[in-house]
């Protein structure tokens, strides 16, 4: 049997908040806590032993900050390509798509944003509602073949909190 592609959904950091300083919400970027945090997690990450061949990231700036930080605390650091498909605006069937042209990959990153990274959640495990994902929450979901055909398996859903904490 071969191996299962793996699939980590992770919700963008804690950004600046929208209004006058961020009139662009493309631009808007990630709060030094959040980037602090998001180091944290990408430590623990590394400590669950979590590699990823590949991150894909919504073009915004917070969710491209997200995926450069997680990638920088797994070693090895996985490549990162910027999709449009993760954008607010993007579609589960450009999900879809994009994870067919990188079916070669066995751990494959999603950066996104909500509610759209936890509808894309709910429609990868076949559940009925959509996942809540706070700002920085991550997910596995494998799967026997890529692109998904069926329902996947959650393997675990991880708060940033947990994440945080997790020590060697």
């Amino acid at each position: 049997m071969a191996q299962p592609h793996e699939l980590y959904l992770i919700r963008h950091g804690l950004a600046e908040e929208r209004g006058e300083k961020w009139p662009d919400d493309t631009k808007r970027p990630l709060t030094e806590q959040g980037i602090a945090r998001l180091k944290k997690q990408a430590r623990g990450l590394k400590r669950m032993g979590v590699t990823i061949d590949l991150v894909l990231t919504s073009p915004l700036v917070r969710a491209r900050q997200t995926a450069e930080i997680i990638a920088a605390g797994l070693a090895p650091a996985p490549h990162i390509t910027v999709t449009d498909a993760l954008s607010p605006d993007g579609t589960h069937h450009a999900v879809v798509a994009d994870l067919e042209k990188h079916a070669r990959k066995g751990r494959i990153a999603l950066v996104g944003h909500e509610p759209g990274i936890g509808e894309l959640a709910a429609r990868l495990i076949g559940a009925r509602q959509s996942l809540e994902f706070k700002k920085g929450a991550i997910c596995r979901v494998d799967f026997e073949e890529l692109p998904p055909s069926g329902a996947g398996k959650l393997q675990w859903f991880l708060t940033p909190r947990i994440l945080r904490s997790i020590k060697k």
